[in-house]
């Protein structure tokens, strides 16, 4: 076993484990093992198990965002203060001043990308698991927790006529070509429409004018599309099983960030001003937050001073009328 492989190995059973659960119990209520959507819906159930389980790292992406986005104009002052110091000991300094500042509202730039490096192994995994399946039914072998009836089974399964365990580069058995083709054309265009949609929908809802017009957020805009672009392109040979996986993790996500965007909106952003509007609507009081909190605390502080002058300033002319 190779050094990749001995990595892997841990997440290989745990994926087949989870698979083989859901199969399990499936079967157990009364659905046929061998049938390619008792199989598809034990993929799904991975799929909601690994995403649950990494809600608490969502909840800490979504707050390491908003600190990122709050962050951008003391951090456009940082590269304003450096601008044009080339040497060494600058570049350390603002090194040293941008840390800082990511300390200080609790994130960093690699924070948005936590949820989909933590995924990133399962999937690697399912795709072996569901690669090797050829290989180990010629082989009278199983894989990670699937045995070789199960194995056998997988690979006998289909949905819409195109077995799960064929992709559209390497196609299926003979007579199912088609099938492979179309339905695998269809679940690659999902799967890169949906990752595109959940990227495009926090960019124009849920970041400020500050966030959008700093530089990290042109890198954002180049991933936007160069990843689905990768996905699109890696998906001619993910077996259809890969794709229903990838799929439904990429609803998951857009489920989750439509909720976040209308209940806990970043602040400052149209979808934040969106919120307003609709507790103003039903008589709620706003929920203050970002620069709208910020202009009226300092709204509130200035007329406080002012009132405290002013009541300070009139008894001493009443006084010195008297004199």
């Amino acid at each position: 076993m190779d050094f990749f492989g001995t990595i892997m190995f841990p997440f290989k059973w745990l994926v087949s484990i989870i698979m083989v659960g859901f199969h399990d119990g499936l079967s157990f209520i009364g659905l046929p093992a061998a049938n390619g959507w008792t199989w598809t819906l034990s993929i799904i159930g991975l799929v909601l198990v690994i995403r649950a389980a990494l809600i608490p790292v969502f909840v800490k992406q979504i707050k390491a965002q908003r600190g990122m986005q709050l962050l951008q104009p003391d951090l456009k002052k940082l590269q304003t203060k450096y601008k044009g110091k080339t040497d060494q000991l600058s570049r350390q300094a603002m090194a040293q001043e941008q840390m800082a500042l990511y300390k200080k509202h609790g994130t960093n730039p690699f924070s948005a990308c936590l949820p989909m490096l933590i995924q990133m192994p399962f999937f690697f995994a399912l795709f072996q698991v569901l690669s090797g399946i050829s290989t180990a039914k010629n082989a009278g072998e199983g894989i990670g927790a699937l045995s070789h009836d199960q194995v056998v089974q997988f690979d006998q399964s289909s949905i819409f006529g195109a077995p799960l365990s064929a992709s559209l580069l390497h196609g299926g058995a003979p007579g199912s070509e088609v099938a492979v083709w179309t339905l695998s054309i269809i679940m690659i265009l999902a799967m890169t429409a949906s990752q595109f949609i959940t990227q495009k929908q926090i960019m124009a809802k849920n970041m400020s004018e500050e966030a959008l017009a700093s530089p990290f957020m042109r890198q954002q805009k180049m991933m936007l599309y160069i990843l689905p672009l990768v996905f699109g392109i890696g998906g001619i040979n993910f077996p259809i099983g890969v794709l229903i996986y990838w799929t439904t993790t990429n609803l998951w996500t857009m489920g989750q960030q439509f909720f976040v965007i209308r209940r806990m909106p970043t602040p400052g952003s149209p979808a934040a001003r969106a919120l307003e509007e609709r507790r103003a609507a039903k008589g709620l009081p706003p929920l203050l937050g970002g620069k709208k909190k910020d202009d009226d605390a300092e709204a509130a502080a200035a007329a406080a001073a002012a009132e405290i002058r002013a009541q300070r300033v009139q008894p001493q002319r009443k006084n010195r009328k008297k004199k």
